[in-house]
């Protein structure tokens, strides 16, 4: 599952994980519909953008990993910027890791939830 803000990126990241081998199970855009699709679809991993809009990306992984336990080391925070200006958020978050939206991939994704 795919949670960001922008649409555009959505349905970018999902053809090209599709591509890379990745199933989408879900996208949402907010932290509300990330919550309820999350409890549909029950995705074996979530990537999330550090920044929703007005809403916290990582707040969103700490209510994921509360309402769904198995998503504890499954979740992967994504954003345009770079590491050195998010790893405090990082690191104070339960996401398992982090990736650059310009180098996401199928094997970047596998690499953090192998």
């Amino acid at each position: 599952m795919i949670v960001d803000d922008s649409e555009q990126f959505l349905a970018v990241a999902q053809t090209y994980l599709g591509r890379d081998g990745l199933e989408v199970v879900a996208t949402a855009t907010t932290r509300r519909e990330a919550l309820k699709k999350a409890e549909e679809v029950r995705p074996d991993v979530v990537l999330v953008d550090i920044n929703l809009g007005a809403e916290s990306g990582v707040e969103l992984t700490r209510l994921l990993v509360d309402r769904f336990p198995h998503l504890r080391s499954r979740i992967i925070l994504i954003s345009t910027m770079d590491h050195e200006d998010v790893a405090e958020l990082i690191s104070d978050s339960p996401a398992v890791g982090f990736i650059p939206k310009n180098v996401l991939s199928a094997r970047a994704v596998g690499e953090l939830v192998a």
